[in-house]
């Protein structure tokens, strides 16, 4: 008997998760995101240590015990979806495509009411670009949630993390401005996010932070952090989507939605306004799915009448019933005055910088400085099958943190250092990598020098050229013997070169005939 097959068909999933892994702001990832020609080049597919990024969230996902992932995205037609599939044969994958109107992009929140219908549970959204710590489960996010939403009715859990600042000797200005953390404030004690400061709240008072008394009277040790950085997974209850809709304008959900959604659980009028929404009196919580997902309770007669039961604790601050129902005024109707409504809270996970390191790609320099924590922990990354092995020559000089994709050739007196090289790669003689991420099918002819680039899919560098510090575009062509610093280079404005030139000659020719 398939005992494994039998409790999927008879437990029915707890969460849903949703992967958000479309293109969505490639502005900050540009020009790795431009077309390659004809095809496009997402953000969901772009390597991590020769991995696309989009297995880091799916694997996350998968060790966490969640089975189905439906995971949107903007139209673009890719092999890896098939293979997905294949890779996590526990995850029942639903490719869910949304088209752009216009070539325009749009946020979260508005991909989220789009298919609010198919979100029929509680849910963990994602995003591709997140790698955890190694050491962090997304089980300590659900586990916060499932804990909280049932002992004072949750509706959201939020993880944040501290990032590391790059080092200034690996990153440059022309790539584009360093992200700041946006300040927010939260309960240590409790793990509850109370404020999220938006770009509104800058524009409208850059210089101060305005908070409600009724917030610091109700967390009057709430700390103000500006140091933590969204990784953008929440745990949501399924009701959160309800308000969603009702909120139409909002398109972002961390600079709108979330910031709107702290509020409810300090501010009356909006807790009487939509304390119907987000905890309606028809929505009894059980954690019933949730322990039969596990294998370490069994109900013993005579201890709990209810599954719900064995779950219960006291309120988060340690507070006796009479604060409790001060803290929570608000009663559903129908209902004794004794029973509080939920407490409408969101939840904070918070992953240190001093534990292990996470961070998002979501800029060029995090994209950096992720592919370059992995080559700290690996040592010597070569390709293990003998005819991938035997396109290295003997001469080459590969240092034992870097790391060679498949397929790639690597001519004599070769220097690779601190790097990552894709498959299918072409690495002429006497070539100079240094601190570098080379995507597939590149080719970098003799004598060529490299130094802490990026260098797009299919890119090519003629002989004795010199990049440093350069992202490419896919398909770029650096012309022999060409130096270039500090730049992003973009294919639209190497073809437009050979254009400029012509026209120059036929105005010089134009000249000419008239005189």
């Amino acid at each position: 008997m398939d005992f494994d097959e039998s409790s999927t068909k008879l437990i029915p999933p707890e969460f849903l998760a949703v992967v958000l892994a479309g293109f969505g702001n490639e502005q900050v990832l540009l020009p790795l995101t431009g077309n390659y020609g004809d095809e496009p080049s997402p953000k969901a597919l772009l390597p991590i240590a020769n991995k696309p990024m989009l297995e880091y969230p799916l694997i996350w996902i998968e060790q966490s015990g969640i089975r189905g992932t439906p995971y949107s995205e903007t139209s673009f037609t890719t092999p890896y979806t098939s293979d997905a599939s294949s890779a996590f044969p526990t995850l029942r994958i639903d490719l869910q495509t949304y088209d752009e109107s216009q070539g325009l992009s749009v946020g979260t929140c508005t991909i989220l009411r789009h298919y609010a219908h198919r979100i029929q549970r509680d849910f963990v959204l994602l995003p591709c670009d997140f790698v955890p710590a190694p050491s962090f489960s997304l089980t300590q996010v659900l586990n916060k949630f499932r804990t909280e939403s049932t002992y004072d009715g949750a509706i959201a859990t939020a993880c944040f993390f501290e990032g590391r600042r790059p080092d200034k000797s690996s990153s440059t200005d022309e790539w584009g401005a360093l992200p700041t953390p946006i300040p927010i404030v939260w309960d240590e004690r409790t793990g509850t996010l109370l404020h999220i400061e938006t770009p509104d709240d800058i524009d409208r008072n850059g210089e101060e932070m305005e908070l409600r008394m009724s917030l610091l009277t109700r967390y009057p040790r709430a700390r103000l952090s500006a140091t933590l950085h969204d990784s953008h997974v929440y745990v949501f209850r399924r009701q959160v989507l309800d308000a969603l809709q009702q909120k139409s304008r909002f398109d972002s959900l961390r600079e709108e939605f979330v910031p709107w959604l702290c509020k409810p659980q300090y501010q009356r009028s909006k807790q009487e306004k939509y304390g119907r929404v987000l905890s309606p009196s028809t929505n009894t919580l059980t954690q019933g799915i949730a322990l039969r997902h596990s294998t370490l309770h069994s109900k013993s007669p005579g201890h709990h009448d209810t599954e719900e039961d064995f779950l219960r604790s006291p309120p988060s601050d340690g507070q006796n019933e009479e604060h409790s129902r001060s803290v929570n005024p608000l009663l559903i109707d129908g209902e004794d005055d004794d029973e509080a409504l939920d407490s409408l809270r969101v939840g904070l996970v918070v992953l240190r910088a001093n534990t292990e390191y996470a961070a998002r790609a979501n800029n060029l320099h995090g994209y950096l400085e992720l592919n370059r924590h992995f080559l700290s922990q690996t040592v010597y990354s070569l390709p293990t099958d003998p005819e991938s092995r035997s396109l290295i020559d003997h001469k080459a000089q590969i240092s034992s943190d870097s790391m060679i994709g498949h397929s790639t050739k690597v001519e004599e007196r070769t220097s690779i250092k601190k790097s990552i090289i894709g498959k299918h790669c072409v690495i002429g003689k006497m070539v100079r990598i240094t601190g570098c991420v080379v995507h597939d099918h590149c080719v970098i002819a003799d004598g060529a020098k490299l130094d802490g680039c990026i260098l797009g899919k299919g890119t090519k560098v003629g002989e004795k050229a010199e990049l440093t510090r350069c992202v490419t575009q896919c398909g770029y062509e650096v012309s022999a013997g060409e130096n270039t610093r500090n730049e992003k280079l973009d294919v639209s404005d190497w073809a437009a070169a050979p254009e400029s030139s012509e026209e120059n000659e036929d105005e010089e020719g134009s000249e000419e005939d008239s005189e």
